[in-house]
């Protein structure tokens, strides 16, 4: 699995933590080194254990793949280039990191023995919350939930591959 998502995480420490944040949003957040918030509004979205594994995989995958690192690089960078140029290409790859993240994810709910189509059911829930609601994709740091759906439609059928491969042990653990 860490060969299909491109993960090195050899020598990093994590110190996982999820806590709840008694709060009506709809969101989750994942701080550098693993910890990890839940808005209990979340929960209105979220229907079983599936659903809420997307969330908590998704979350632990920024980590995992040190996006907090790289976006807070790519600020650094912005200081010296502050233009509106800056400003849609910032989008862009906050929206790389969150498809990223959906990926990683996908694969992790799956190695974990989670249904990783809930994913999809997740976001389609997500896509009735928010109807018309979401800012215009350019201008979003997320992909519209039609393109994220998509998306996790084609990482579910390669997890379930991925997965599948690996218990038929036609695919060895990265070591």
């Amino acid at each position: 699995m860490q060969r299909e998502i491109n993960l090195h995480l050899s020598n990093y420490r994590f110190e996982w933590e999820v806590n709840v944040l008694h709060d009506a949003q709809i969101n989750a957040l994942c701080l550098p080194g693993g910890k990890i918030a839940v808005f209990s509004g979340l929960f209105r979205v979220a229907m079983n254990d599936g659903q809420l594994a997307t969330v908590l995989s998704h979350e632990i995958s920024h980590a995992l793949a040190h996006h907090a690192s790289e976006r807070a690089a790519r600020a650094q960078q912005a200081g010296q280039d502050s233009d509106i140029l800056s400003y849609f290409i910032d989008k862009k790859h906050d929206r790389a990191q969150e498809a990223e993240a959906d990926k990683i994810g996908v694969f992790l709910m799956t190695f974990a023995g989670y249904d990783p189509r809930q994913a999809v059911v997740f976001w389609e829930r997500m896509q009735q919350v928010h109807r018309g609601g979401a800012p215009p994709e350019i201008l979003s740091d997320h992909p519209s939930d039609k393109h994220r759906i998509e998306a996790l439609k084609d990482n579910v059928r390669r997890a379930v591959a991925a997965k599948r491969a690996f218990d038929e042990g036609r695919i060895v653990p990265a070591r």
